[in-house]
C-alpha cells in the first residue's frame, strides 16, 4: 500500500450504478487505502466486489471489500449513494419521502458507531436528503454535506469550454442552489483567465451573449434529463465528481467546491441545505465563501432555497 493512501478509509453505502462507478473511479486515483462497499443486495454486492478486485493488478495498492456499518467507526469518509430511483407515475415528492425514509434508516445505523468521518450525501434529491441526514445524525454541519452542484458546475464549465473553444480547466464557473430545476448559473462569477465572461464575450465577438447565456443555462439545467432519456441513468460524471470531492477531503486540499451545506444566514438564507462555494478539507467544510452575486442571481438563489423549503415542509425529517 502506498504511504500516501495508507489509513485512508472510505465507506460507500449503495452498490448501484453510481456507487460502483465511484468506487471504480476512486480505486484508480490512489486516494484510498481501503474501500468498503455496503449494500442490502448481497448477491449483487458479491459480484461487484469480485469484478472490482480483478482490476487491482492495474492500480495502486488498495483493499476493496464488502462490509457493514461497523466499518463506519474508523472511516475517514462515508459516501451515501443508496436510494430508490424514480419510477413511471411517481411524483418527485413521493420519491423524496421514500428516499428520506431510506436515509433515516442508514443514518440510524451509522450513528451507532460514533464515527468522526465526513459524510457526503449523493442520493437524490440530494439537498433535501443532506438535510435529513444532518438532522438524523446530529453531527456538525461541516461534516454532513451533499455532492450538490459540483457536477452541475462541471457541466457548466464543459459547455462554456466547448462554446468558447477554451480548455475546460481554464474556464471557472459555478452553479449554485438546488441540484435540480431551480439551480442558478452564477454568470457574474464566471471568468476565463481572470476576464469576466461579460467582458470575454466582447473580446470574443463570436455570439450573442444574452442568447448564448440563456441557452447554456438551460442545457446545463436539463442535461441530466437528456442523459436519463438516452441511456436510463447518469453515473460516469457523478463518479468523477465524487472522486474530486473525495480528494479534497482525503488530501486536505482546501479546494473550493459547490457542495450542499446547511446555511446559517449566508446569502441571507437560513436553515436550508443548498450549494454555494465552500472551502473543503479533511474535516469537511472549512468555511463558506460568500461571493458577491448580482441582484437577479441573489434573488434566484433565495428562490431556490424557498423551493427546497417547500419540499422539506412536506416530509418528516
Amino acid at each position: 500500500m502506498n504511504t500516501l493512501s495508507k489509513g485512508r478509509k472510505v465507506v460507500v453505502i449503495g452498490a448501484g450504478s453510481v456507487g460502483t462507478t465511484y468506487v471504480y473511479t476512486l480505486m484508480q486515483t490512489g486516494l484510498a487505502g481501503e474501500i468498503v462497499l455496503i449494500d442490502l443486495d448481497q448477491k449483487r454486492l458479491k459480484g461487484e466486489i469480485m469484478d472490482l478486485e480483478h482490476g487491482l493488478a492495474f492500480v495502486q495498492p488498495v483493499e476493496i471489500r464488502s462490509g457493514d456499518y461497523a466499518d463506519c467507526a474508523d472511516a475517514n469518509l462515508i459516501v451515501v449513494t443508496a436510494g430508490a430511483k424514480q419510477v413511471s407515475g411517481q411524483s418527485r415528492l413521493e420519491l423524496t419521502k421514500r428516499n428520506a425514509d431510506i436515509i433515516k434508516s442508514i443514518c440510524d445505523e451509522i450513528k451507532k458507531w460514533d464515527s468522526d468521518a465526513v459524510l457526503v450525501m449523493v442520493a437524490n434529491p440530494v439537498d433535501a436528503l443532506t438535510q435529513v441526514a444532518l438532522h438524523r445524525l446530529g453531527w456538525p454541519r461541516e461534516r454532513v454535506i451533499g455532492s450538490g452542484t459540483v457536477l452541475d458546475s462541471a457541466r457548466f464549465r464543459s459547455m462554456l469550454s466547448r462554446h468558447c473553444k477554451i480548455d475546460t480547466r481554464n474556464v471557472h464557473a459555478y452553479v449554485l442552489g438546488e441540484h435540480g430545476d431551480s439551480e442558478v448559473a452564477a454568470w457574474s462569477l464566471t471568468h476565463v483567465a481572470g476576464v469576466l465572461m461579460k467582458d470575454y464575450c466582447i473580446i470574443c465577438q463570436g455570439c450573442d451573449p444574452k442568447k448564448q447565456h440563456e441557452d447554456i443555462t438551460r442545457r446545463v439545467r436539463d442535461s441530466a434529463y437528456h442523459i436519463i432519456d438516452y441511456k436510463g441513468s447518469t453515473y460516469y460524471a457523478i463518479g468523477l465528481s465524487l472522486a474530486r470531492i473525495s480528494g479534497a477531503i482525503l488530501r486536505d486540499e482546501h479546494s473550493i467546491l459547490t457542495i450542499s451545506i446547511l446555511l446559517h444566514g449566508e446569502y441571507d438564507i437560513d436553515g436550508i441545505c443548498l450549494s454555494v462555494p465552500c472551502v473543503v478539507g479533511k474535516a469537511g467544510v472549512e468555511r463558506i465563501i460568500t461571493a458577491q452575486l448580482d441582484a437577479d442571481e441573489h434573488a434566484a438563489l433565495k428562490g431556490s432555497a424557498q423551493t427546497l423549503r417547500k419540499v422539506l415542509e412536506q416530509i418528516d425529517i
